[in-house]
């Protein structure tokens, strides 16, 4: 990578078959695209598509065989929190009966049919066929950002026939449980190794940013009971991750490092899916990484990467260029790869738990997936990079307009997930961390 100064971002399915021939990127990325020559015209393909080779038949099922158990419920947890608004519009959790999976289904939106079939790859077949050769396969990871309220219509059917077609997605929901328990019921049934993260908003002080005036232990005592006390007793933790913080004060790395030891200890011990800090995009600086504590917690995570990981927001402030401060905003995530190369550690597992352009716009369809395609190129090549979630299909006073303009992107993606795959390399070989192969 080239040297630059750091910077730090302000706060916060089969029809007839399309052709194509994969692009090759640079050699020491190891990874390669394949996605059909042209989708519905009104969300063209990147202008860097090209035509691909037949794709594979449609499975009938390309969905890993095993599903997940459901737990046994335990006492006190028949109750389903899902989330009312009052005429203030803060959002509490109330309890209600538990209906059965089918019943928090027809809650959401009516699916609407496409209006054309979709020419689904078939994804075991390919990684099949990638794994002969030496290479694996990689998803197309954005998925999206939901809350109480917003505009969610269509994001039921995104979910169906990605898990239908055995495509993980990735789905983060605050302070709202019903997306989530949806798609955790499909994921018991499937077995497709869809990424949920569960964030608690409402409640007051210290629910987003632990108590600074504390010992970090005892913050993250603290802190873990706020948490655990009020996770959604429908969401079982042991798929669900939960993320507790939210663009926490990067001027406080050490403190933060020991709180995030002692809570990891904490997951560890109560058998929770559980991601630390909520970075703002551009945060925190290179060199908090290679603190001592922040490094015996970067270990931590190393030995325990399917249920510790370290949560950041990666967003471009600009809504026109999506590589705006490329790689130290959208990209940021590979400086703890390199600490972590540094130092001998595995690369940690992370979730991108806020990511788009601003806070308050994403751009028109055709641009915004094009920008979409380069970030899952880009993400492509690393496996412990395990989803993005687009900001931001919610609702709330200052974000009046961005469910509306998101919402336009749930169908495009759908179908660009559906028909895109990426080479990447296989196990224990390693993507190199080069920015510059992937500057948009």
């Amino acid at each position: 990578m080239v040297t630059a100064v750091l910077l730090t971002a302000v706060s916060a399915c089969r029809p007839t078959a399309p052709t194509a021939t994969p692009i090759v990127l640079p050699t020491n990325t190891a990874a390669a695209l394949v996605t059909p020559a042209a989708l519905p015209t009104a969300y063209p393909a990147p202008e860097t598509a090209v035509p691909m080779a037949p794709p594979y038949p449609a499975p009938v099922t390309a969905v890993p065989s095993a599903p997940y158990p459901a737990p046994p419920l335990q006492p006190g947890s028949e109750e389903t929190y899902l989330p009312y608004v009052g005429q203030d519009g803060a959002a509490t959790a109330t309890p209600l009966p538990s209906p059965s999976p089918s019943a928090m289904a027809s809650a959401m939106p009516s699916p609407t049919p496409s209006p054309t079939p979709i020419p689904t790859v078939d994804f075991a077949a390919v990684r099949a066929d990638l794994q002969a050769q030496g290479q694996d396969l990689a998803f197309v990871k954005i998925g999206f950002h939901v809350g109480v309220g917003g505009n969610t219509d269509g994001l039921d059917e995104w979910m169906d026939q990605l898990d239908a077609a055995g495509v993980p997605f990735f789905l983060k929901s605050v302070d709202n449980a019903q997306p989530l328990y949806i798609a955790q019921e499909m994921m018991r049934q499937s077995g497709v190794p869809h990424i949920l993260v569960f964030r608690k908003v409402a409640g007051g002080n210290h629910v987003s940013v632990p108590n600074y005036n504390l010992p970090p232990e005892a913050a993250a005592q603290q802190h873990w009971r706020l948490h655990t006390d009020d996770f959604p007793p429908e969401l079982d933790p042991s798929l669900v991750w939960m993320e507790t913080m939210n663009e926490v004060d990067k001027n406080r790395s050490e403190w933060l490092a020991q709180f995030a030891l002692t809570t990891a200890e904490l997951a560890l011990r109560d058998g929770r899916k559980w991601a630390a800090f909520g970075w703002s995009a551009g945060e925190p600086e290179p060199a908090d990484w290679e603190s001592p504590v922040m490094l015996q917690f970067l270990r931590l995570l190393g030995d325990h990467p399917d249920q510790l990981a370290i949560a950041v927001h990666e967003y471009s402030y600009n809504r026109d260029d999506i590589g705006d401060g490329f790689p130290y905003k959208i990209g940021r995530f590979l400086e703890i790869f390199r600490v972590a190369d540094k130092y001998g550690i595995p690369r940690p597992t992370i979730l991108i738990t806020e990511w788009g352009w601003t806070y308050e716009h994403v751009p028109e369809p055709a641009p915004a997936i094009a920008d979409i395609a380069w970030a899952a190129r880009f993400y492509a090549p690393y496996p412990q990079i395990k989803g993005a979630a687009i900001w931001y299909l919610g609702s709330g006073d200052t974000f009046a307009e961005i469910a509306e303009e998101t919402q336009r992107l749930i169908t495009p993606l759908r179908i660009y997930a559906l028909t895109t795959y990426f080479a990447i390399p296989q196990s224990p070989e390693q993507a190199a961390l080069d920015a510059e192969a992937y500057r948009p």
